[in-house]
């Protein structure tokens, strides 16, 4: 398989939903199907938090979630788990600061889609350096999805690095309200949690998204 274009992974970035068991308010599966059915352009497993699954469940759940994806077309990636990623040969994976260094996750995965998570511009030079396809940009507004987040910087590095060549996508705290401000300075697409995946409907919520990407 070929390297994924700038061109493509711009288009995948669009309206990116990130979830596993933990983020959910209904069953995994009926809130990717729906949120799919919304219009969704990527999708991220990523089984995380108190009381998320592990070993043999989250490798079964992470197998369900992705027949869903392949049905419907819909590329998939596993946030940091290099093993499970190679074992499932998912579309690729994304990376934090903290996991794996870049270069040694692109010399396992070879072609697959590689995102990096970037918070200045020195880790964006790193990452760029390892062969990242996307960086994911933030945390841009405040967040209680992920415990372990940096400082929020609101936009001011979206529009730094917007001339880098790389595509991107912002991340954290990003909803129907204010993703039009993070597209405005220069993302390719948005990333959300909780926006679609805590809605009373989840094929609307991602809708909104999608109308507002377009």
């Amino acid at each position: 398989m070929a390297r994924i274009s700038p061109e493509q992974m711009r288009s995948l970035l669009k309206v990116y939903f990130i979830a596993g068991s933990t983020n959910c308010l209904q069953e995994p599966r009926l809130v990717l199907e729906e949120a799919i059915r919304g219009g969704i352009s990527l999708f991220q497993y990523r089984e995380k938090g108190s009381n998320c699954l592990e070993g043999m469940e989250k490798l079964v759940l992470g197998k369900e979630l992705q027949r869903i994806c392949n049905d419907n077309g819909i590329p998939f990636i596993v946030n940091d788990d290099i093993e499970m990623a190679l074992e499932l040969d998912a579309d690729g994976v994304h990376i934090g600061q903290e996991d794996e260094d870049a270069s040694e996750v692109r010399d396992k995965i070879g072609d697959k889609i590689l995102g990096v998570s970037v918070h200045s511009h020195t880790e964006a030079e790193k990452a760029k350096l390892a062969g990242a396809d996307y960086f994911g940009v933030g945390t841009i507004f405040p967040t209680a999805t992920k415990k372990d987040t940096r400082a929020v910087q609101g936009t001011a590095l979206l529009e730094q690095l917007k001339d880098f060549g790389i595509p991107m996508v912002g991340i954290g705290g990003i909803n129907v309200d204010n993703a039009a401000v993070v597209m405005n300075a220069g993302a390719d697409g948005v990333s959300v949690i909780t926006a679609i995946s805590h809605a009373d409907d989840v094929k609307e919520a991602a809708a909104r998204l999608r109308d507002i990407m377009y």
